[in-house]
């Protein structure tokens, strides 16, 4: 008798309440090796995508104030977990918060048992106690708060009769936790006053807490509903009960930052966003990846070969590096001729900025040159005090690059080889969440950190330069910035130094002048 198809396994897993950086270590580890994930509305993108790239997705999400957004109901998205691990597959169902906190996941394991699918559950961080605390508002408090109670502003429609007890909840805790209350929140209100909470009580509502989009509106039993409807709040709400809510003046850290809230295209490569959109996350902002840089290795290979011949005779006096991209490529075809850092020999070394210097360290490399200035003028300075007249040069250098260190380096009585290494192209392809966002407006601030990010993303817009007209635009440097004025940009904060820290810091002070 031949046995059935393997089951697979559902994990139930907690994002966190839209943070992507608050899902736990378990959830990313199981988001690694899934072969099929079912996720939420409140589900940040970033991570349904560390997903493997073949993982099945499938979005599954309801909007509170829309029937079924998705076209799935609860029965639906149980018959389909279930689907999806009899063929044998690994199933990981994404949910916002924490599955057991008023998130449905119970039923969902209920529906599993009856199918007898064998299933885990990696909890979350809940909203409950993560939007407050990101509100500068800690549920519990020495002095003010020794308890709380979580609970749901929004029940199940079809109970014949309320299962809340507001009686009981509003004497039962110091502070209130209410979830999904924003349609409710003034009989919800007028509920606690009518069972005894002091009508001044201090109240929080929180929209789209731990993200960029967060909102706070403050105010009282009394008037909080007011305040919230005058003020347009919708879902997802949570709203904070109790006297633990004044200390957010004194605890606010997260939507105060420079540059909160802030939505910030990155153009760079893919390989080099990181750095950029971490450092906006940190300062508030919401980076938006969108490369208009795609780094393609486009090597001279008359010019290499003559130049690995005068390494190897040591003719070379100094080897100038411009760019990360161009040490590491560099080293690339070094080890394809069989060859490492031995080959500079005596040649000393010149990095234009940190990141070319730390590029240089990965290979084994310490420069001995770092101009103060991060540009081809910088290095012509820095080189005019070390008598390279009569002395030879090796430039591994992009394709396209500016002539000015050459000219420069010439004019000091250098001899200069170039070797053309790679070209900055135009992604093949493009990230159309991105380049939507930007279309429709949803950008503010757009940073370049080379002239060949602005000429591409132009093309990338089809010469449409409508996109860019609202958007602060951001440079690197003033050889980026002259690129975007002449191709008819404006340019509003250029960094004075030319370093994706010296445009942090320029984003950072144009924000905190008033």
């Amino acid at each position: 008798m031949s046995e059935g198809p393997p089951v697979g396994k559902v994990w139930l897993v907690g994002a966190g309440p839209g943070d992507p950086g608050l899902i736990t270590v378990a959830g990313v580890d199981v988001l690694s090796r899934a072969e099929v994930v079912i996720y939420d509305r409140l589900v940040s993108r970033r991570l349904v995508d560390l997903a493997p790239p073949k993982a099945e997705r499938i979005f599954a999400g309801k909007h509170p104030t829309e029937k079924d957004a998705s076209g799935f109901s609860q029965q639906q998205i149980n018959d389909l977990l279930i689907a999806k691990a009899r063929e044998g597959r690994r199933v990981v169902r994404l949910k916002g918060g924490d599955p057991f906190v008023f998130g449905r996941g119970g039923e969902e394991a209920e529906a599993l048992v009856a199918a007898g699918i064998p299933f885990e559950v990696v909890p979350g961080v809940t909203s409950a106690i993560a939007a407050p605390a990101y509100a500068g508002i800690p549920v519990t408090h020495r002095r003010m708060s020794s308890s709380f109670t979580v609970v749901t502003g929004h029940e199940d429609p079809e109970k014949p009769v309320s299962a809340i007890d507001w009686a009981r909840i509003a004497k039962g805790a110091d502070t209130l936790v209410i979830l999904m209350g924003g349609a409710n929140l003034e009989e919800i209100m007028k509920r606690l006053a009518d069972s005894g909470r002091a009508p001044d009580e201090p109240v929080a509502v929180v929209r789209w807490g731990t993200t960029p989009d967060q909102r706070v509106i403050a105010g009282s039993i009394a008037d909080v509903a007011i305040r919230v409807a005058e003020a347009g709040l919708t879902p997802p709400l949570v709203t904070v009960v109790g006297p633990v809510v004044r200390l957010r003046d004194t605890l606010r850290w997260f939507d105060n930052r420079p540059l909160f809230g802030k939505r910030v295209l990155v153009t760079r490569a893919a390989e080099q966003a990181g750095v950029l959109s971490h450092t906006l996350a940190e300062a508030g902002a919401e980076p938006i990846e969108l490369p208009a840089i795609e780094i393609v290795p486009r090597v001279d290979k008359k010019a290499l070969r003559q130049a690995l011949d005068r390494l190897d005779d040591a003719e070379y006096d100094w080897l100038v590096f411009s760019s990360a991209n161009g040490v590491d490529i560099f080293f690339d075809e070094l080890r394809h001729h069989k060859k490492d850092a031995r080959a500079l020999g005596r040649a000393r070394v010149c990095a234009i900025g940190p990141w070319t210097a730390i590029a240089l360290a990965r290979h084994g490399v310490h420069a001995d040159l770092v101009p103060e200035r991060f540009l081809a003028e910088g290095v012509v300075e820095a080189l005019s005090a070390q008598d390279v007249a009569g002395r030879r040069v090796l430039w591994p250098r992009a394709r396209g690059a500016r002539r000015a260190l050459v000219v420069g380096l010439e004019r000091l009585g250098a001899t200069v080889d170039e070797v053309p290494l790679y070209g900055a192209a135009v992604p093949k392809e493009v990230d159309a969440e991105a380049m939507s966002r930007l279309r429709s407006g949803e950008v503010d601030i757009v940073t370049f950190a080379s002239s060949s990010a602005v000429r591409n993303l132009l093309k990338m817009l089809g010469g449409d330069k409508t996109p860019l007209e609202k958007p602060l635009i951001a440079c690197i440097g003033p050889v980026t910035a002259a690129t975007a004025r002449r191709l008819g940009l404006h340019v509003d904060i250029e960094a004075p130094e030319h370093t994706i820290e010296g445009l942090l810091a320029a984003l950072r002070t144009y924000f905190r002048t008033p």
